[in-house]
């Protein structure tokens, strides 16, 4: 009995020192190991990002649509640190992702590395041919990834979120996606030691773009776009009163859903990043400064010849006329370029460029989208022959932006505040600065609309409608001058007694150079018919 004994006890040692030993290698010698499994199946099921906030635009009525969401995808994904044999998982693989066996090669062979995201968005058919591989470290899972559901509606002011070249950590790119990605992206969880640090959700943004008006807005360039074959446009749609954007819109665009597939350049938003020369719209800006400086008024006359010889240089009219004795009125009723020329004489070099600067030429406006660009006053210095002063009294030799274009005109539109335009709803209203006095701009207005009831098409039945065009001639950059291409703008507003748009249509170089009473002005019409309808604004013209 007592052998008997002593053998079943140490048997019962000996199984006890077993367990006790494979305890040990799971709890510390294996520990690493399954930690980095766990950790890899909490990266590829999202446990541990943060959920981005969702982006919405904004009805007339304060209801809310979604601009971009969230939307689970399918993904591909590596666990590199547990597979067996990463070259011939590489070889199986490569075809089934459609993916070189080098550049999988490169993301298996990591061997200490717990995730690796294989392919994102892979069709049901793929999903279905890895799991029946059942590959030990290579996995399927559910993804949340960004969607926008109006495609290319918009998308250079939302942008896109895509990974950087040093990691897959995405993050914003362009568009609010980029300028409010601390405030959308949340805070993404972590395992600290074994222990799950849970995540923080980003918080929503709400713009100002109303869906309506930007669909509407979007229709209307593509098709002016396409009729006249132009290289682009902008529409920008404006609250005079507040600054927030009603509707922005950019072509060419793409589409934020697949923006691998679209040039780098078309990612940039020209409204805000690009500078232009912007032709005889600037001749309001003009006889603001004339107007509020009490230098002339509308009735002051000046006698055209058709031509103005300063510095050296011939400034002719754009349509090669002389129109003999001209008020101020008919000079931006028939955008006389040498009338513009009197009204800058009038006011004077260095009063003339500090009315520009408060206008806000010279400054980022501030709007709430990254990359702005600044206007070009350069030329207008000290030193500068009278030509340069001269040539930007219509608008040439000097470059804007469009969203500084606008908001130029919506501080004549409003009375004469210079407001910061604004995309984010949450932002209050926010006056920059006084530009001209009120009985300032109600006198432009009044220019205004003669010049829009002279020329008829852009009027609107019912309405007092301000607006000007510009044709303005395109540098050569090359070698110097002026090229036969044009930008066609229009800028209006209405209805002229209580402000509630701003409208800038610009068309980039359309074919055959037409004037902008063919292209853009027509557009603005059909805009602005619109925006009356949409927002049954009431008549403020009744005869």
């Amino acid at each position: 009995m007592g052998i008997r004994f002593i053998v079943v006890i140490i048997g019962i040692s000996l199984a006890y020192t077993f367990l006790l030993f494979n305890l040990f290698q799971l709890q510390v010698s294996k520990n690493k190991q399954y930690l980095a499994r766990a950790e890899s199946q909490y990266l590829a099921a999202g446990f541990l990002n943060a959920k981005r906030g969702a982006i919405y635009f904004t009805d007339k009525n304060g209801e809310t649509l979604p601009a971009v969401t969230n939307k689970e995808f399918p993904v591909a994904y590596a666990v590199p640190n547990i597979l067996e044999d990463w070259v011939e998982t590489a070889n199986r693989l490569a075809p089934i992702l459609n993916i070189s066996v080098e550049e999988l090669s490169k993301q298996l062979s990591k061997d200490s590395d717990p995730y690796e995201l294989l392919s994102a968005e892979i069709t049901p058919g793929v999903e279905r041919e890895i799991e029946e591989l059942k590959i030990k470290g290579i996995a399927t899972t559910l993804s949340s990834e960004r969607y926008y559901p109006f495609g290319s509606l918009a998308s250079q002011v939302l942008g896109f979120i895509a990974p950087t070249s040093e990691d897959d950590i995405k993050s914003g790119r362009y568009g609010v996606e980029k300028f409010y990605d601390a405030e959308l992206s949340g805070q993404s969880g972590k395992s600290l030691l074994g222990k799950i640090i849970l995540p923080q959700s980003g918080e929503d943004l709400i713009l100002t773009i109303d869906p309506n008006i930007q669909i509407e807005a979007e229709k209307i360039l593509s098709e002016l776009v396409k009729n006249f074959n132009a290289k682009g446009g902008t529409v920008i749609v404006q609250d005079p009163e507040t600054g927030k954007i009603l509707a922005f819109e950019n072509t060419p665009n793409f589409d934020p859903n697949s923006y691998g597939e679209f040039d780098l350049q078309t990612f940039i938003n020209p409204a805000v990043q690009g500078i232009y020369e912007p032709g005889s719209v600037f001749k309001v800006i003009t006889m603001a400064a004339g107007i509020d400086s009490k230098s002339i008024t509308p009735e002051t006359s000046f006698y055209d010849t058709g031509e103005l010889r300063i510095s050296g240089r011939t400034i002719r009219n754009w349509d090669l006329k002389s129109h003999g004795t001209v008020t101020m009125a008919n000079v931006l009723e028939q955008s006389i370029n040498t009338g513009a020329v009197f009204a800058e004489q009038k006011v004077g070099r260095e009063k003339f460029r500090d009315y520009l600067e408060k206008f806000g030429f010279k400054d980022e406006t501030g709007i709430d989208l990254p990359g702005e660009r600044k206007g070009d006053l350069s030329r207008l210095t000290n030193n500068a022959p009278e030509v340069a002063f001269a040539t930007a009294a219509f608008g040439q030799g000097v470059a804007v932006t469009p969203i500084e274009m606008v908001n130029a005109f919506s501080a004549i539109a409003n009375g004469g505040r210079l407001m910061r335009p604004y995309i984010n709803s949450d932002l209050s209203p926010k006056e920059i600065r006084t530009v001209i006095n009120l009985e300032s701009s109600k006198v432009i207005g009044e220019m205004l609309v003669s010049a829009v009831d002279k020329a008829v098409i852009a009027a609107v039945s019912g309405y007092y409608i301000a607006g000007k065009t510009g044709t303005a001639q395109v540098p050569d950059f090359v070698n110097g001058g002026y090229t036969e291409n044009v930008i066609n703008t229009y800028i209006g507003y209405g209805p002229v007694t209580n402000a509630k748009f701003v409208i800038l249509i610009k068309l980039d170089e359309p074919e055959g150079a037409p004037l902008a009473g063919r292209t853009v002005v027509p557009a603005f019409h059909e805009l602005a018919q619109f925006i009356v309808n949409y927002y049954n604004i009431p008549p403020d013209r009744l005869r």
